[in-house]
C-alpha cells in the first residue's frame, strides 16, 4: 500500500489536529462522517425541532445554535486524549511536509502568529508548561458519537468536543437539520482555531459553540473580540469545501476555483462594515484606551446640558438591556446616576455627539486615503494619538483575512466527481451516493475511516491508530496488575458508543467512556498489554461473536462481540 495513502487512512481513524493539517481533506471528510451518522438525523425527531421546516434559513440557524448550546460543552482538556511529543509526530510526517514549515505554521510546532497567544505564551495558556517542551497534546477531533458520549465520562453532564469537532458537528447539522446545502458551508482551520462559514443572510460564522452574525462581528462585545481573534491575528491555513480544499503550505489545490472565489468574495463582505455613529459607538466599546478620548452629552435635570465620559457610560451598559449604540441610549443615559455628570466639558475630551453628527452628514470609504486623513480631522480631532486611533478604527472596520493565496497555486489535482449529496436525500441515499464515489473522490473514501466502518474500509488504519496513538488507557492503568485490567475491562458497559454493526471506538474512547463491545475490549486489552510485554508478543483476533486476545501465542482472553466482523490474528 501506498505509504502517504496509508497514514492518511490511519490519520482519518484518530483525526487529531495536527494529523488534520497534514491531511486537508480530512477536515471535510469528517463533516461527511458526521452526516452519515444515526446521531444528528436523531435530532429530527427533537421536539425542539418540530414545525423546522416552516422557518426562514436564518431562523433555523439560531435554533440549531441553541440546541448545540444547550447539549455540547467546549472541551480542551490534555488528559481526555493524551500526549505525544514533537519529534515522534515530526518523525511521523517527514516524508509528507517538511518539518520548518510545519514550526511556522502550527500552534503544536512553535507557530506565534497570534500576538494574544504569543503574550501569554501558548504553552502556559493551554496548561503544557507543566511538561517538557516538546510535548505536545493529540487534541483528537471527535465524531458525533464520541462528543455525545462524554456524558459517560467523569465531570461532564453534556455531549464536548474541541474547535474542529464541533466546526464539523455544527456544519453537519446544518446540512441535515437546518437543510443548509453543501455548497454554501465552508470549513476554515488556523494555527490555532478552526470555524466554519455559511452562505446565507450575508454569511454567519461558526466558531466552537458560538455562531457569529455580521451585526455580531462589529458589536463590540467582549465575545465578538474573542470571535475576531483569529481571522485578525492567523494566517488561515486551510480552507475545506465538499469540492475540495486549498491549503497555504501545499502547492497542489482542489477546491473548486469559482467556489474559492464566491467563499473570498462573500467572507471579505462580511467582514467589512461601513463607518457610521453606531459603528463608531460599538469601537469604542471594544478599545477601552480610545475611549478615554470621548465623552457624552446630554440634557440633564433643569434642562442643562451634562458630559460624562464614555467609559463610565459603557459601564451602565453591563447588565442592562440598554446600549449606547442604539435607539435605547436615552434609556441608558437616564439610569446613570446624576452624581456621574460633570456640569461643564471635560478638557481633553472629544464630544461623541459632535462626532456622530458630522458622520451623518460625511460619508467616509475607510479604503480611500484621503477619507483616512478627514477621518483623523472629524472624529479623532483633539485625540492625544489620532493616527493610533484612526488605524484602530480602521481595522476594527476592514478584516483582512489571511488566506492561502489561491492564485499562486502551482498544481491543482485532477478534478474528482462531485459529492452529489444533497438536502432532499435522505440518510441511507447519502450513505449510498458517496460509497459509489470512493475510488475515485478522496474525501468521500476517507470520510469511510472516518466514520469508523470496518465493514466497508481496511482494517490495518485502525488498528494502526488504536495500537499507536492511544496512550491515556496506558497510562491510567499504569498501577494496576494485568489481571486487575482485565477483570476492569471485563465489567466495563457492554455496548458500543457506535450503534452499528462494524463501527469500532478507539481504545481511549472505550476507556474514558467506560463502555465498549467485545471486540472494542480485546483491542483495548491489546493495546496495554502490548505496550507492558512488547508489540510482537500480543495479538488480536475478532471471529464473528468472539474477539480474543492473545500473548506469546496463547488465548489470554475472549470477549462476546455484536459487531460480527471477522479480522484474523493480527500482531500488534
Amino acid at each position: 500500500m501506498d505509504n502517504k495513502k496509508f497514514k492518511m487512512q490511519s490519520a482519518a481513524v484518530s483525526l487529531s489536529d495536527m494529523e488534520i493539517f497534514v491531511f486537508p481533506n480530512l477536515m471535510y471528510s469528517l463533516v461527511l462522517a458526521n452526516i452519515m451518522s444515526p446521531n444528528i438525523w436523531k435530532w429530527l425527531e427533537e421536539p425542539k425541532f418540530e414545525g423546522f421546516d416552516k422557518l426562514s434559513p436564518y431562523r433555523k440557524v439560531v435554533k440549531l445554535k441553541q440546541y448545540i448550546m444547550d447539549n455540547y460543552v467546549f472541551n480542551l482538556d490534555l488528559d481526555t486524549w493524551g500526549l505525544t511529543t514533537q519529534e515522534e509526530q515530526i518523525k511521523r510526517f517527514s516524508d509528507i511536509i517538511d518539518p520548518s514549515v510545519l514550526s511556522e505554521s502550527n500552534a503544536l510546532f512553535g507557530y506565534h502568529g497570534d500576538e494574544y497567544y504569543f503574550d501569554i505564551d501558548i504553552r502556559r495558556h493551554f496548561r503544557l508548561d507543566k511538561y517538557d517542551g516538546n510535548v505536545i497534546p493529540y487534541w483528537k477531533t471527535e465524531t458525533v458519537e464520541a462528543m455525545d458520549s462524554f456524558v459517560y465520562k467523569d465531570s461532564y453532564s453534556k455531549g464536548a468536543g474541541e474547535c474542529v469537532s464541533l466546526a464539523a458537528l455544527y456544519a453537519a447539522a446544518m446540512f441535515v437539520v437546518a437543510k443548509v446545502p453543501l455548497k454554501d458551508i465552508y470549513m476554515m482551520a488556523t494555527p490555532l482555531h478552526s470555524q466554519g462559514f455559511i452562505d446565507i443572510n450575508g454569511g454567519v460564522l461558526f466558531n466552537n459553540r458560538r455562531l457569529v452574525t455580521k451585526n455580531m462581528w462589529f458589536n463590540g462585545s467582549a465575545l465578538s473580540a474573542q470571535a475576531r481573534r483569529a481571522l485578525e491575528n492567523e494566517q488561515v491555513t486551510i480552507v475545506s469545501h465538499e469540492t475540495g480544499y486549498t491549503h497555504v503550505v501545499y502547492d497542489e489545490a482542489s477546491l473548486d476555483a469559482e467556489a474559492f472565489e464566491t467563499f473570498s468574495t462573500k467572507l471579505r463582505a462580511f467582514l467589512t462594515t461601513n463607518l457610521d455613529s453606531e459603528i463608531l459607538c460599538n469601537f469604542l466599546r471594544q478599545d477601552a484606551d480610545i475611549r478615554k478620548c470621548f465623552q457624552m452629552r446630554c440634557v440633564g435635570c433643569g434642562e442643562r446640558l451634562q458630559y460624562i465620559p464614555v467609559e463610565r457610560v459603557l459601564e451602565y451598559e453591563h447588565g442592562s438591556p440598554y446600549r449606547l449604540s442604539d435607539n435605547t441610549r436615552p434609556k441608558l443615559m437616564a439610569s446613570i446616576d446624576c452624581e456621574e455628570f460633570h456640569q461643564s466639558p471635560m478638557q481633553n475630551r472629544i464630544i461623541l455627539n459632535d462626532v456622530e453628527e458630522c458622520l451623518n452628514d460625511e460619508i467616509i470609504d475607510l479604503s480611500k486615503e484621503e477619507c483616512i486623513e478627514k477621518l483623523k480631522k472629524i472624529v479623532f480631532k483633539g485625540c492625544c494619538n489620532a493616527e493610533r486611533a484612526a488605524n484602530a478604527l480602521i481595522e476594527f472596520c476592514i478584516t483582512k483575512p489571511k488566506l492561502p493565496d489561491f492564485e499562486k497555486k502551482k498544481k491543482f489535482l485532477e478534478k474528482e466527481p462531485n459529492l452529489g449529496v444533497t438536502t432532499d436525500m435522505s440518510r441511507e441515499e447519502i450513505i449510498e451516493r458517496l460509497e459509489s464515489i470512493r475510488e475515485l473522490n478522496e474525501m468521500a473514501d476517507m470520510a469511510f475511516y472516518a466514520y469508523r466502518d470496518l465493514t466497508v474500509t481496511d482494517y490495518r488504519p485502525f488498528y494502526d491508530a488504536a495500537f499507536n496513538r492511544n496512550p491515556v488507557s496506558i497510562v491510567n492503568c499504569e498501577n494496576m496488575s494485568d489481571d486487575e485490567i482485565v477483570a476492569y475491562i471485563r465489567k466495563l458497559e457492554n455496548i458500543s458508543i457506535y450503534s452499528e454493526d462494524g463501527r469500532l471506538a478507539q481504545p481511549d474512547e472505550v476507556w474514558n467512556y467506560k463502555r465498549g463491545d467485545g471486540a472494542e475490549k480485546a483491542i483495548l486489552l491489546g493495546n496495554i498489554l502490548a505496550s507492558r510485554k512488547g508489540r510482537s508478543e500480543v495479538a488480536v483476533e475478532l471471529k464473528n461473536e468472539e474477539a480474543c486476545v492473545y500473548v506469546d501465542g496463547q488465548k489470554l482472553v475472549s470477549f462476546v462481540s455484536k459487531k460480527n466482523l471477522n479480522i484474523p490474528k493480527y500482531i500488534i
